[in-house]
């Protein structure tokens, strides 16, 4: 037997109007449900060729649910790269000195504490 319903559907839209099933997309693939990472960027300078950049990225939430992205650093140096260990920061940081920058740690679109980082190592001390 033949539903009526489901050869209309199925010459106007393709759906079935007597089985009672509804069609789903097919769901999205890891690649696409994640963001594109921002690019890397820089964010300030310091004496000595000392360049500091913005690499990774953590996409977050503030308390009020408005979106945000904090951002490790990296300094780098002609061929010299040097990852800040462990700081996520959500501002550029400010550079002190020839050898000290400041940044401040983001979690969640809030700042926290501010460190200051060597610029030869990229070991952050919290300032106090």
């Amino acid at each position: 037997m033949i539903c009526r319903g489901a050869v209309v559907a199925v010459l106007v839209g393709g759906g079935s109007a007597c089985g009672g099933r509804e069609e789903t997309r097919p769901a999205e693939s890891a690649a696409e449900s994640q963001p594109i990472a921002p690019a890397d960027s820089l964010v300030a300078t310091a004496p000595g060729g000392v360049e500091i950049w913005f690499t990774l990225a953590r996409e977050g939430k503030g308390p009020d649910g408005s979106p945000c992205t904090d951002r490790t650093l990296e300094i780098r140096r002609g061929n010299s790269r040097i990852p800040v260990p462990l700081l996520y920061t959500g501002n550029a940081p400010q550079i002190v000195n020839d050898t000290t920058m400041r940044a401040r740690l983001s979690d969640h679109c809030a700042p926290g504490d501010a460190y200051l980082v060597n610029l030869r190592t990229g070991r952050p001390v919290r300032e106090r």
